[in-house]
């Protein structure tokens, strides 16, 4: 499957909430102004969120007020307004050798799963990855990372069980730096935003590794469930002000219909989205494209 189909597949329940809620104004006569304000409490309801669905039906009151409109014409308008809402992320630009990256979420986001489909496709594009064992409070995270580890040949850290994150982190980064993998990931124990001892913890973590290298971790990304909808924003938001967050990972937006929170979160937030997870298959966690995610979204 290409990389697209995976991207397309996986946005069918989304754009089939979407669509749905379009065809309620295409070609049933002049659209009115109470026929935009319902469609915009639909897409709030359906996880758009307020600004993005202020800005769409902006763009269909613009172009569209008075005018009975097809289906494909009211396409045309929300595709071009949604596409002004997204940026293409930056080129990855991996620095040294290792370039670090700390991976951090809430509990249940998908981080450690997400991390072994990030070795694969880089080992299976002639990086050296390691892998270090961050989330020390669960032995099934340590024991799923390092199952991801062999499958991809990546190296892999790993100490025991409630032992010192930090400390793993910084080990890893020494044997990355001693081996000269070029990516570490570092995983980390999920937490919620709002308890400042873990969100401390992932200070230190920063601290000790920055001993090593004052540059590292060179990025942090945040992993959001895609399910999360609207109700992710202010968690990444603080997050973001605690680590300067370099890029999202969204996942698991196969399995709902608020994959349109993706532009909330662009155009909310001005935070890069680097990769979306599609599905299960190891294949299914793919670079995030504007023009192709608009494209999954919208297309008839």
């Amino acid at each position: 499957m290409s990389i697209f189909s995976a991207l397309k597949a996986g946005l069918t329940k989304t754009r089939e909430a979407l669509l749905g809620e379009f065809k309620s104004i295409a070609g049933v006569g002049k659209i009115t102004d109470e026929m935009l304000e319902t469609l915009e409490e639909h897409l709030i309801k359906a996880d758009v969120g307020v600004e993005a669905a202020f800005l769409l039906t902006d763009a269909l009151r613009e172009h569209g007020l008075g005018k009975s409109l097809t289906q494909s014409e009211i396409n045309a308008i929300l595709r071009n307004e949604a596409e002004s809402l997204l940026i293409d992320p930056p080129e990855l630009k991996w620095q040294g050798r290792p370039h670090v990256v700390l991976i951090i979420g809430v509990n249940g986001a998908g981080k450690t799963t997400t991390i072994g489909k990030l070795a694969h496709r880089l080992k299976q594009e002639g990086k050296s990855v390691l892998l270090a064992a961050g989330d020390t409070f669960r032995a099934a995270a340590i024991e799923q990372l390092e199952t991801w580890a062999q499958r991809s040949g990546a190296d892999f850290v790993r100490h025991q069980e409630n032992s010192d994150p930090s400390a793993v982190a910084y080990d890893s980064c020494k044997a990355a730096t001693a081996r000269g993998n070029d990516i570490v990931f570092i995983d980390t124990a999920g937490r919620l935003h709002n308890k400042d001892h873990l969100m401390e913890e992932l200070r230190k973590t920063i601290r000790v590794v920055k001993k090593i290298d004052e540059n590292f971790p060179h990025d942090i990304w945040l992993v959001i469930d895609g399910n999360t909808g609207q109700n992710v924003i202010k968690q990444v938001k603080v997050f973001h002000e605690s680590f300067k967050l370099t890029g999202l990972i969204v996942t698991k937006l196969d399995g709902t219909a608020k994959g349109g929170s993706v532009l909330s979160i662009a155009s909310e937030l001005k935070i890069p989205i680097l990769w979306i997870g599609v599905g299960e298959r190891i294949e299914q966690l793919v670079p995030f494209n504007k023009a192709e995610y608009i494209e999954g979204l919208f297309s008839i």
